[in-house]
């Protein structure tokens, strides 16, 4: 029997066939791991000589994987997978590491958008954003690590403080759900404290403030379990995302180097145990909304099947399926076609900045065994099928 995510005639409905070429072309490139390395090395090197590079990287890997430079230049994007594939999207704004106070008030002007944007377009059914977006990684780490902060800090994290309540506040008003994204295990515990909070006032009749579960950290089940437990005293609903996560080099790295036990799970098989167990807590417990970030089939599959166990609507509002834009898009329409809600995270930005974000993609796939093999079979099976 054909599964699923087998069909490729919807997976890759909205491709035309010179799309559908260049997609194959690049997730044979993504494969190599040299061509990553090399290809990161020279592409960091042009932007950096400011040589002219950016229309061969537009019309490449970042029409691929991005929906456009701004946001009204993704609405075309957006609208189609809507209309014609019944996807909606999330409007990602994909500049990182930008540490200067105008940078994140610039980042709250953003997302404030994106809010609005949200309100009015039912293509876009949240916001998002990186608390980074709003403040220093160092401050965030210092709190997380108990360091007690300066005067001037202490200012500092007020403002941190003030931009979160700004976006609650604004999507409360609007309706709009709110995705908050996790990062490096060494400053999250500060921003998880501040989501909570927010979750306690913000979440009183359903949830609009969502937290993200990393689930290659092995401690992140007792810390749901936990959270459940408060939210169930205080009356508030949890709002998550679940993803497996993003930083499982670097995190590794960092706790060799710093002579501590590592945060992630041993290998990839206990990470998909952790996931399966994070989204299955969640189905059996009423106050809690979903969004599975997941480009994993066993997961999705688990996932509907939950549902069905527990009479869950297939378009039940508290439970979300999200993919990346340019990946995985057997998972996004197929799921889609059955009614199931699904949401493309959708980068934007300048093309220089949303550099970093697109070259941790590559370099995230090429780790990831059967990935990009998965995503290559699936798209010679629609070129075969189109005869192409």
């Amino acid at each position: 029997m054909m599964k699923l995510f087998d069909n490729t005639e919807i997976a890759f409905k909205l491709k035309s066939d010179s799309e559908l070429e260049r997609a194959y072309f690049l997730f044979k490139m993504i494969q190599s791991q040299p061509m990553v390395r090399i290809g990161t090395a020279v592409t960091n090197f042009a932007l950096k000589a400011h040589l002219p590079v950016e229309g061969l990287i537009r019309s490449t890997v970042f029409d691929h994987f991005c929906g456009g430079v701004t946001e009204e230049d993704c609405l075309p994007n957006i609208e189609k997978m809507y209309s014609k594939g019944n996807v909606c999207s999330i409007l990602d704004y994909s500049v990182e590491g930008k540490e200067e106070e105008d940078q994140f008030e610039n980042a709250l002007k953003m997302t404030l958008k994106t809010v609005e944007f949200a309100a009015e377009k039912q293509a876009i059914p949240f916001a998002v954003f990186k608390p980074t977006g709003f403040g220093r990684f160092e401050l965030y780490q210092k709190l997380t690590e108990g360091e007690t902060l300066t005067d001037e800090e202490q200012t500092e994290w007020a403002r941190v403080v003030e931009r979160f309540h700004l976006v609650c506040k604004a999507a409360v008003e609007k309706d709009v759900p709110l995705l908050i994204d996790a990062e490096e295990s060494w400053m999250q515990d500060a921003a998880d404290d501040l989501i909570e909070e927010l979750m306690e006032q913000y979440n009183k009749e359903k949830a609009i403030v969502f937290n993200t579960l990393q689930m290659y950290r092995h401690d992140r089940m007792e810390y749901l379990r936990n959270l459940h437990q408060r939210a169930h005293q205080k009356g508030f609903h949890i709002g998550m995302k679940v993803v497996r996560g993003a930083y499982m080099e670097k995190e590794r790295a960092r706790a060799a180097e710093k002579g501590y036990e590592s945060p992630i799970c041993v290998d990839k098989e206990a990470t998909d145990v952790n996931y399966n167990e994070a989204i299955t807590y969640m189905m059996e417990h009423k106050n809690m909304a979903i969004f599975a970030g997941t480009h994993n089939e066993e997961s999705s599959y688990l996932l509907m099947k939950l549902a069905q166990d527990h009479k869950i609507a297939a378009d039940d509002k508290r439970m979300w399926f999200g993919q990346l834009y340019g990946m995985s898009d057997h998972i996004s329409f197929n799921l889609a076609t059955e009614k199931y809600n699904v949401a493309k995270y959708v980068p934007f930005g300048p093309v220089r900045d949303v550099m970093p974000y697109l070259i941790r993609r590559a370099e995230e796939n090429t780790s990831v065994a059967g990935q990009t093999s998965r995503e290559l079979n699936l798209l010679k099976t629609e070129k075969a099928r189109r005869k192409l």
